[in-house]
């Protein structure tokens, strides 16, 4: 837990600097995926013998932190920083720095520590928990498919330039207004099961808790929606839309 705990900071330290220096804290975005990733090996390789278990969640993690890299790699390539980094940088003024240090590195650095509790905390079963195994299995696959089939959906709607401060409301956005942050979700309850199938203690569920919350209460849904607020339709397509969990939409008023 130390060893963890000891590269997430060195590893947000490093982007920290690199943020700094570039006046880009939308760096700590860019990186968040692969974060995981670096700690989902670090535990692979230092606990010894690996686990089936343990080996499929390594795995399942660098696929869906490699994909949520060049996703928003791409997305964010030659732009300015995220509005949101943009405003605390203003709001800050001459603290701005050591600010984005605490509220910016520091945290996230914090949060991903405790999402990856269920990898991080001591596991190795002597045997394996097939049905939580397979139901994680299961859990995760319909998570990323959910985040990956969403992100593409919105990134063909954003090419088009008709769509240009309109709502997309088709496809999975038809049945949550926010249908790659369920998926997200959804990827770590499952990683989440198959932690419990290697022996994970119970009290590992902060991980999958925290990752929802997050979502859901702070840095995901809530800055979205209050964006979108102003455009034509939304409060309508508010009303009949799921905000988060897929559901059928509502008749129309």
């Amino acid at each position: 837990m130390i060893l963890a705990a000891v590269f997430i900071f060195a590893y947000f330290l490093a982007l920290f600097i690199a943020g700094t220096v570039r006046r880009n804290n939308g760096i700590v975005d860019t990186f968040w995926g692969l974060g995981f990733v670096a700690v989902a090996w670090l535990m692979f390789f230092t606990r010894l013998p690996p686990s089936l278990a343990r080996a499929t969640l390594t795995l399942l993690v660098t696929a869906w932190g490699l994909r949520l890299f060049l996703h928003i790699l791409r997305r964010n390539s030659g732009k300015p920083e995220d509005f949101r980094y943009a405003a605390f940088r203003k709001a800050w003024g001459r603290w701005a720095v050591p600010r984005a240090f605490l509220q910016v590195y520091m945290l996230q650095g914090f949060l991903m520590y405790v999402i990856s509790l269920g990898m991080i905390l001591p596991s190795g079963s002597a045997t394996i928990r097939w049905p939580l195994f397979v139901a994680g299995l299961m859990v995760f696959a319909a998570g990323i498919a959910f985040e990956t089939v969403g992100d593409r959906q919105l990134r063909r709607f954003l090419r088009d330039p008709t769509n240009r401060g309109t709502l997309l409301t088709t496809g999975l956005w038809r049945y949550t207004r926010h249908p790659n942050y369920f998926g997200e979700a959804t990827v770590w309850w499952g990683l989440w099961l198959i932690a419990l199938s290697d022996g994970a203690a119970w009290y590992s569920v902060i991980s999958p808790l925290a990752i929802t919350a997050l979502l859901l209460f702070v840095s995901g849904v809530p800055p979205l929606e209050k964006a979108m607020r102003d455009r034509p339709g939304f409060a309508e397509y508010a009303r009949r839309t799921s905000v988060f969990v897929p559901w059928f939409p509502k008749k129309p008023s």
